[in-house]
């Protein structure tokens, strides 16, 4: 990007769309066709007040809300050029939204089927565009669909920005370190923050986000948060003010910079007198060794990490009947053992005799990542199978792996640049194993010089020196470490191994494991695949991080070596249906269930076991020790053993205890919602849910008919919170002793006082506990 200055984006559309006469409701993005000159007007404004890039009207044109979103979008991207032809200067960008579904497993949209939805939107207005503009993102796996579909129907720059909580969170729990390397390894063109926060509250996480990553950032905040005046929503901070604040987040290093919710022409004009001199600044090259999951990052630093080897069927017989008969609970046992006993990534390998990998490695990934928090090692010789299973984790993953053969360079690299990740990169080649240092090193830098044509940094390779059986010749040790050694320190790599291999034909292996284990890591070992389980090994490891002053007291090295030998998780507490629904494990939370009923009442295990696996779940996850997929895959455990106890009779329901929850009229979005009435659900409420797009008349009429007295409503879209004004105000009037609770991206305490709410959720969890409060108050 050859930008002298900073670049600026335009603002907020909804609400100008709205001051022309769009209806709550109604689709903006229908108004390409129906009222292009307002359209027009408004990407005109934008430009004259000093935007060089305008967005657009097509944030929610997808076949979800559509019946033909390619006629809206090339409408809308029509329009938007012709405003540029007009005042004569700016750039296009083709804007995505995000689809309002929650991806399976959690909700009902199927990721090929999300990835599909942005290909139709991005093939309809890709052609006229100058760039693709992917935003307000609160889904980290929505993001990567919607990056793939762009890469895979066009060449476009992508641009992504995303929506997190003052937390620092996405919805679905991935952190500001976490989005970067993903979507910087996926290679997006630029990435940044954009809604659900003012420039006052983004500024933290502007910070986090320049110190990790090396692209160029884009920042559009709201202006500031709504309040209600006079039945309008409106934005208390000025353009000045507004300018004034996005003037510190410049301090961070910013290529764009505009405004989302709230900011008019108006906002843009004010950044742009303040600082259209600013320089264009891109990040300095952070040349990190990243790896993660969708919550949790292992960056490679001196520490050496340890990779868990035991979802590997080689030599684990019982795993590999597992992986024939499909038992995922099996596969979840060991990875949740692993992530307990120290583990930092897991290494997944399902290569066996009668498994299909290009099905059964994606299954083990999508169950291991709803369960543990661990970043993966994908592990597969079969270039088909890591593309399927690459395709479906929402991380960045370990790719196991690549040598220096070039069929397998050929197979492996293209897959690297395109979906992220770092490789492991095995010194072999179609000469085989050398058996100097210096032929491994040869093979090293060939593969380093083959990465570099694809793209790939020398940050995202491992090398993998091999370990070779000692029984066999007695220098392969020495070989190995002196390779090792060089790659880490004369050519400045991270690098891994499979320890064990050292010691195969031997007796009291885990010894001669643990000792080579040591002498590696001084010969400078990243990342040590090892068995967690193994305590000579993890003695190992913990003693050389506190000898080497990366255990701080030697706090871990202590709480080790204080424990009792470790063990798997006993089979006997994977018996507990309180730990099924706590590890997400529905099919065995069912089959418990309906074991339990045969000499238990329904109530009591509700009350034993349900209700507390829930309350453990829900501290954890307000604790910010636990994130949404678990959450959700916690819920869905504990329905299916509700479902047991209906199934058999048994209420599991408070009639007593019913909630109507509704998305307000206008609003489309629905994921907040179903989320909340999923986890009410569990908890024993009666929920009757209306859906989304609901009338103020239908909430009240419900209510009456009903007899309910607590209402949950949910709004997204800032010009949707007149709607929920309007409902509360009708409830209040047709039932005064139902009480009001209110949730959603927009909505604050301050919002919801000023228009007569009872109660504001800010969370899932906290309107459960408003919920609970409620009826044991009445």
């Amino acid at each position: 990007m050859n930008f002298k200055n900073l670049q600026f984006f335009d603002g907020g559309f909804g609400s100008l769309l709205q001051k022309r006469g769009l209806q709550p409701g109604e689709k903006p993005e229908a108004w390409n066709i129906s009222h292009p000159d307002a359209v027009l007007a408004i990407h005109k404004e934008y430009l004259q007040a000093g935007s060089d890039i305008i967005t657009t009207n097509t944030f929610g044109a997808n076949a979800l809300k559509y019946d033909d979103p390619a006629s809206v979008i090339r409408a809308g991207v029509q329009v938007a050029k012709q405003a540029v032809a007009q005042v004569g200067y700016g750039k296009v960008a083709l804007d995505i939204g995000p689809t309002g579904k929650l991806l399976e497993p959690f909700g009902p949209l199927g990721f090929e089927d999300c990835v599909d939805l942005f290909k139709q939107q991005i093939g309809a207005g890709c052609t006229q565009a100058d760039l693709i503009i992917i935003e307000t993102m609160s889904d980290l796996q929505e993001a990567r669909a919607a990056v793939l579909a762009a890469k895979e129907t066009c060449s476009l720059p992508i641009f992504v920005t995303l929506s997190f909580g003052e937390d620092g969170r996405l919805l679905t729990g991935a952190s500001v370190e976490v989005a970067v390397a993903v979507l910087e390894g996926m290679g997006v063109d630029a990435i940044g923050l954009n809604c659900g926060l003012g420039p006052v509250e983004m500024l933290p996480l502007a910070k986090r986000m320049a110190a990790v990553t090396s692209l160029p950032i884009i920042l559009n905040p709201n202006a500031g948060m709504p309040v209600l005046e006079n039945g309008e929503t409106v934005y208390k901070i000025t353009p000045e003010i507004y300018a004034q604040a996005v003037g510190e987040l410049l301090k961070v290093g910013v290529a764009f910079v505009g405004g989302c919710c709230g900011t008019t022409p108006d906002y843009i004009k004010a950044l742009h007198t303040a600082f259209s001199q600013y320089p264009f600044v891109v990040p300095s090259e952070k040349s990190r060794t990243v790896i993660a999951s969708n919550t949790k990052t292992v960056v490679l630093e001196d520490k050496p990490v340890v990779i868990g080897e035991r979802i590997n069927p080689t030599g684990k017989p019982k795993l590999k009947e597992a992986l024939r008969n499909a038992d995922m609970d099996y596969v979840v046992r060991e990875a949740m053992t692993q992530e307990e006993h120290g583990a930092d990534i897991l290494d997944v390998n399902v290569g066996a005799p009668g498994v299909n990998e290009k099905e059964v490695l994606p299954q083990c990934i999508r169950v291991i990542t709803q369960t543990v928090t661990l970043p993966l090692q994908i592990d597969t010789a079969d270039p088909a199978a890591m593309e399927q299973a690459l395709r479906c984790y929402c991380g960045k993953a370990l790719i196991n792996s690549v040598n220096g053969k070039q069929e397998s360079m050929d197979a492996v690299f293209p897959l690297v640049k395109k979906y992220g990740g770092c490789a492991v990169c095995l010194t072999l080649d179609e000469n085989g194993i050398p058996e100097t240092a210096d032929g491994r090193l040869r093979i090293a830098e060939k593969i380093v010089r083959e990465a570099e044509r694809y793209g790939i940094a020398r940050s995202d390779l491992l090398i993998d020196t091999l370990t070779l059986s000692v029984s066999t010749k007695a220098d392969n040790a020495i070989v190995t470490l002196e390779s090792l050694r060089r790659v880490r320190f004369d050519m400045g790599l991270h690098t891994v191994l499979g320890v064990s291999n050292v010691s195969f034909g031997l007796p009291d292996r885990p010894g001669v494991n643990a000792a080579f284990l040591t002498l590696a890591m001084q010969n400078g070992l990243s990342a040590a695949i090892i068995n967690p389980l193994s305590r000579p090994e993890r003695t190992a490891v913990l003693a050389f991080r506190a000898l080497n002053a990366m255990d701080e007291n030697c706090e871990n090295y202590i709480a080790f070596a204080s424990d009792a030998p470790a063990q798997a998780v006993a089979e006997e507490t994977v018996q507990t249906l309180a730990f099924a629904v706590r590890k997400g494990l529905a099919e065995k939370a069912a089959e418990l269930a309906k074991e339990m009923l045969k000499s238990n009442d329904a109530l009591q295990i509700i009350n034993a076991e349900l209700i507390p696996a829930l309350t453990a779940v829900g501290e954890a996850f307000e604790k910010k020790t636990l994130f949404l997929p678990q959450l959700l895959s916690s819920a869905k455990a504990a329905q299916s053993a509700f479902a047991v106890l209906r199934e058999n009779g048994k209420q599991t329901e408070n009639a007593d205890k019913k909630i109507v929850f509704a998305t307000v009229k206008g609003d489309i979005h629905d994921i907040g919602k179903n989320i909340v009435t999923m986890l009410l659900s569990n908890y024993g409420f009666t929920v009757i849910d209306l859906g989304k797009d609901v009338p103020p008349q239908t909430v009240a009429e419900t209510v009456v008919e009903n007899g309910v007295k607590l209402v949950g409503l949910s709004a997204l879209m800032t010009t949707t919170l007149p709607a929920m004004e309007e409902t509360v105000k009708l409830l209040r009037a047709v039932k005064p002793d139902c009480k009001v609770m209110v949730g959603g991206a927009v909505v604050t305490q301050e919002y919801a006082d000023s228009i007569g709410a009872h109660f504001y959720g800010k969370d899932a969890m906290e309107a459960v506990h408003i919920a609970q409060t409620f009826f044991d108050d009445n």
